[in-house]
């Protein structure tokens, strides 16, 4: 994980409204979400594995799942997640339907991020704190 110190950090939003704005430019909302936290993801690349701009958000008003959330941004970060190249040795046992799992265990959940993707990643935060501003 690489951290990316931003003035977007703290800035509070409607997050119907902060939706608006970042989903046409490209994030989402990431699958880590739950009620206390959730983050809005850029996918910067998919080789060997995957990186993304991640911005962490969480609510001061109202819940997540509820209309008219008020969330609080955090610190922008790289996350880079690097897959094997060979088979996963920990697929579950049993029945083959059971034991089946096509997804391999991650080589590295928190690898170390290539400077490309670092000064991408401090390009896109420039963008977001233009448009966040």
């Amino acid at each position: 994980m690489y951290r990316i110190p931003s003035k977007i950090e703290g800035k509070q939003f409607e997050l119907y409204k902060l939706e608006q704005e970042l989903k046409p430019i490209g994030y989402s909302i990431g699958g880590g979400w739950d009620y206390d936290q959730g983050y809005f993801d850029f996918k910067m690349a998919d080789d060997d594995g995957y990186q993304f701009l991640r911005v962490p958000f969480r609510p001061i008003e109202g819940a997540l799942d509820s209309d008219g959330a008020i969330v609080e941004l955090g610190t922008p970060f790289i996350l880079t997640h690097v897959y094997q190249n060979d088979l996963d040795d920990y697929t579950g046992s049993g029945n083959v339907s059971a034991s089946f799992d096509q997804f391999a265990e991650p080589k590295d959940e928190d690898a170390d991020t290539p400077k490309k993707y670092i000064d991408f990643g401090k390009e896109l935060v420039r963008e977001l704190e233009n448009i966040l501003h």
